[in-house]
């Protein structure tokens, strides 16, 4: 029995598969966790997404911000942007029943030594700290309306625990840091416009996981997200977006040997 874990799919329904085949899945007795991002990007959104219902037994995700704007719009939260390509999903019949089973996905799963998130954690939350304020979103996407956690969830404030004044602006906050966090500013604050390769980060940004001493080190975090990071296995953190929906390569980390696989874009 292994545990695979797999970098942001994003639609690229074909690589996965084949990548799948790179690492001999078993659905019989393996076990696969995702980063987050099932969708957008690549052109097969609706099959990456009913794979992964009918191997629910099996195979874990995380949210993603894609994720969670797939279920914004979805519940008509959001419009539909330009650059999304989820409708398949939207026109899907089961659409209703896909979307229900969306909604019920964790934000963070723990699994001791390893914590799987979409983007990573804040420096000043502990293990315990993070996964209550999982839990708050989780239980807010769950309930009857999960459109209370979805209207409030975008926006860029508060950039930081010290800021939060509301409950939303902590549901907020949570979001932000697990699903679009890359780099922080000198004093601590989320800081969303880079997008680049960690060597470019400017001197007065971190990326979030060089913080010295973060309240959550006695774990190690496996994540995805940042793709122009690509893979990197550090002593606390794993990384593991390797730009597939870029043209570049879908990536999976075995968890109990640190095995590497991987199969090209396209």
């Amino acid at each position: 029995m292994a545990t695979y874990v797999m970098g942001d799919i994003h639609g690229c329904f074909e690589e996965f598969q084949r990548l799948l085949e790179e690492i001999e899945f078993d659905p019989a007795s393996d076990r696969l966790w995702h980063t987050g991002d099932l969708v957008n990007g690549g052109p097969l959104s609706l099959e990456v997404v009913r794979w992964f219902v009918e191997h629910d037994r099996v195979a874990t995700t995380v949210l993603g911000n894609h994720d969670l704007h797939l279920l914004a719009v979805a519940y008509g939260v959001k419009k539909k942007r330009s650059v999304d390509n989820f409708g398949d999903i939207l026109r899907a019949p089961d659409c209703r029943e896909l979307m229900d089973w969306l909604r019920h996905r964790p934000m963070l799963v723990h699994s001791e030594p390893w914590v799987l998130v979409h983007a990573g954690l804040l420096p000043g939350w502990t293990l315990q700290t993070a996964k209550e304020r999982a839990r708050d979103v989780e239980e807010l996407l769950r309930s009857s309306k999960p459109e209370q956690l979805l209207e409030v969830m975008y926006g860029n404030r508060p950039r930081r625990p010290e800021d939060v004044t509301t409950v939303e602006e902590r549901w907020r906050l949570t979001v932000n840091a697990m699903t679009r966090m890359r780099v922080l500013t000198d004093d601590g604050k989320l800081e969303f416009q880079f997008k680049s390769t960690y060597e470019e980060i400017p001197d007065d940004r971190m990326a979030w996981f060089d913080v010295d001493d973060p309240a959550w080190q006695s774990a190690r975090i496996i994540c995805g997200h940042w793709s122009a990071l690509g893979f990197r296995n550090m002593d606390h953190v794993v990384t593991l977006d390797t730009g597939c929906r870029w043209g570049n390569r879908l990536t999976a980390f075995r968890l109990e040997d640190e095995a590497l696989f991987s199969v090209e874009s396209g």
